[in-house]
């Protein structure tokens, strides 16, 4: 196994302070990942973590990491958007956190045989977890869908605005043979897309989109929200590091709504029951924190981080959508 200890968490000690860890408490990390968030809680406190992770690399990193801890530590294998069934099968009805770091983790980055990096070649997968959980790859994808169907993809999850003219590339492309490589995507975009002032490179967006959709992402992120509103006790906390705007404006989003904070209804339309207004999270800060600039310099994946976070009230958890 590869050494994992370069893999820094993102923004690790503001989402320690955010969940502010306590002897006896139970956490769940619901990205497991490298398990460096799940490292510092176990270090921070005499407390139970519980991982989740879909990755098969992740879920032996965690299997290392229990045997140092003690019995503190269990990753489970799943998604995250289904952190609730996954801790109810072990028994674990309440939990003081829950952290989610979300989006590809370093460590899937750094393979080039994941086929998530445009700057190294590797199969055009994406999938998170294995090929074997069954869904389209990146590569069925590229090849199968429409152009207009794949335009509007890259659109609505990469915020891409040439995804017209990088769809209609795809669609010439593949006529003549089908796209299996990140490097052969990776070109072919950069072909279309005009470099930007910022020096992100013009692959950046498509592949985000790609991954965004083999994974379910943003699908997953509502489900382990409503997932953690669930599962946590009163006082406990939720932190959530997202990565990108969908994911952030997301999570504002439902923490607004929770809290309060979001639109009241209009006065034309009947009252709801009293219940469903109740507030499940109290808003620490309205805004979203951003690392400081010496995380900045030492890792560029912290540049467009944002962590969000808020405290559990006592009020029931709403029904599922």
């Amino acid at each position: 196994m590869a050494d994992q200890s370069r893999h820094s968490p993102v923004m690790l000690a503001e989402v320690l302070e955010a969940l502010a860890p306590r002897d006896g408490g139970i956490y769940v990390d619901a990205t497991f990942g490298a398990g460096g968030y799940t490292r510092a809680l176990l270090e921070a406190a005499d407390c139970t973590v519980w991982g989740i992770d879909r990755d098969p690399l992740a879920q032996s990193i965690g299997a290392d990491m229990g045997r140092a801890y003690a019995g503190r530590l269990t990753v489970l294998a799943g998604r995250f958007g289904d952190m609730k069934e996954l801790l109810a099968a072990v028994g674990v009805e309440r939990v003081d956190g829950v952290a989610l770091d979300l989006g590809v983790s370093s460590m899937q980055l750094d393979d080039p045989a994941r086929g998530f990096s445009f700057r190294a070649d590797g199969p055009l997968d994406m999938r998170m977890g294995t090929g074997d959980e069954g869904g389209m790859s990146a590569a069925d994808v590229v090849n199968s869908m429409a152009e207009r169907e794949l335009a509007d993809l890259i659109y609505k999850y990469g915020e891409e605005r040439a995804s017209r003219r990088v769809a209609r590339a795809i669609v010439e492309l593949r006529a003549k043979a089908p796209i299996t490589r990140t490097e052969e995507l990776a070109d072919l975009v950069r072909r279309v897309v005009k470099k930007s002032k910022d020096g992100i490179d013009p692959a950046t967006r498509t592949f985000q989109a790609l991954r965004i959709f083999v994974n379910d992402e943003l699908g997953e992120l509502a489900r382990g929200l409503a997932g953690a509103e669930a599962l946590l006790a009163p006082g406990g906390r939720l932190a959530v590091v997202s990565f990108h705007s969908l994911e952030d404006r997301a999570v504002k989003e439902f923490l607004r709504e929770r809290s309060g904070a979001g639109p009241r209804p209009s006065r034309h339309l009947p009252d709801l029951p009293g219940a469903a207004r109740q507030p499940t999270f109290t808003l620490i800060s309205r805004g979203a924190e951003k690392p400081d600039a010496a995380e900045t310099r030492t890792n560029p994946r912290a540049r467009s981080a944002r962590l969000r976070w808020a405290v559990r009230t006592d009020a029931p958890a709403r029904a599922a959508a």
